[in-house]
């Protein structure tokens, strides 16, 4: 078992039962309360960090078989108090179309050109749109973008005709998701200074967006269990219905 930090154990001891299952109004601000933990001692030479925002992450283990392409879950939500954090957005979209994606906040837009550009290797963004009608191009950067979890997909919301709407909602921090292996979906839902309210109204929308999101072909339990921990807390059992 890794060694565990004098600040992590500290939090832990905050926690108390580590079984319990938290209403979420309650779990957002134990986890806020686990953000100001600070440990009598710590390791020698140790550095305070001193600005860090932590992120606020919840994640969601459920009963799907992550090996049926029709029980998959992939999306993206907007969440109603943002992230706070902005992503650098491109378009691969038609040339009639490029300046509207620059005035939406493109970093990079196009098509040809573009293609070429990320094709030999440049991928300094966080996030890539595109219009249908370029995809036929676009499916070539499969081997570059797909690792990186990048490639436009229309399950995910990142094809569409609508390249300045889309542009403006992933510039804004647009959530992204898709389940692991283990049938687990993550993403994040703020940072550890936005006020307790506004992490559970995003931790709540994300919750319910997931509970629409159930395949027909899941069968049993779908929400198994739901965590909500930061960057650099515990984790906490939520008490969800």
């Amino acid at each position: 078992m890794p060694k565990r930090s004098a600040t992590y154990e500290a939090q832990l001891a905050k926690i108390g039962e580590r079984d319990r299952r938290f209403p979420i109004a309650e779990a957002v601000k134990v986890l806020k309360s686990l953000g100001e933990v600070k440990a009598k001692k710590s390791y020698k030479g140790a550095k305070a960090r001193k600005g860090f925002d932590q992120t606020v992450e919840v994640v969601l283990h459920l009963g799907i078989d992550p090996k049926q392409a029709d029980q998959m879950i992939r999306g993206a939500v907007s969440l109603p108090k943002g992230i706070g954090k902005t992503k650098k957005v491109i378009a691969f979209c038609p040339d009639d179309m490029v300046e509207a994606a620059k005035a939406a906040g493109a970093v990079e837009a196009g098509a040809d050109d573009l293609i070429n550009k990320v094709s030999e290797g440049w991928t300094d963004f966080d996030v890539a749109v595109a219009h249908p009608s370029v995809m036929g191009k676009v499916g070539r950067l499969g081997r570059v973008l797909g690792p990186q979890g990048k490639m436009p997909s229309p399950k995910s919301g990142t094809v569409t005709p609508d390249i300045p709407t889309a542009i403006r909602e992933y510039a804004a921090g647009k959530v992204e998701y898709r389940n692991d292996a283990g049938g687990n979906v993550a993403a994040a839902v703020g940072k550890m200074s936005f006020p307790a309210e506004d992490l559970q109204a995003n931790v709540e929308a994300f919750i319910d967006h997931i509970r629409r999101a159930r395949p027909a072909a899941a069968k049993g339990q779908y929400i198994k269990k739901v965590c909500l921990t930061a960057t650099m807390t515990p984790s906490l059992t939520l008490e969800v219905s």
